[in-house]
């Protein structure tokens, strides 16, 4: 009855340890992510995540991801082990003027 008990809750925690885990990796949109959000990524904390935001209100919005590095506290270090959850996503507004720029070409008659 031990064995099974055990068994039981070693597949259990192999089942649910990753979902926890999966929780945590969510792609983070620097521009409108707030202070609580932010500091949910490795090696940022309360008084970084203001720093991020106290920089994108005084600079705007970040052109890219790398742009952290302005931020004070923010470093090489903290960009790469948080790399794979951090996007800059393009402003809707920015995507529907490019568009709007291209010339449609007619083929050739």
């Amino acid at each position: 009855m031990n064995k099974l008990v055990y068994v039981c809750s070693l597949v259990w925690c192999m089942t649910v340890t990753p979902l926890w885990a999966a929780a945590d990796q969510r792609v983070i949109d620097i521009n409108t992510a707030d202070a609580a959000t932010l500091a949910t990524l490795a090696g940022v904390g309360e008084k970084r995540a203001e720093a991020i935001i106290a920089y994108r209100k005084a600079n705007g919005p970040f052109k890219d991801v790398a742009e952290l590095k302005n931020v004070k506290g923010i470093g090489e270090v903290m960009l790469e082990q948080n790399r794979t959850r951090l996007t800059v996503k393009k402003d809707r507004a920015d995507t529907a003027a490019a568009s709007d720029d291209k010339v449609p070409v007619s083929p050739r008659q």
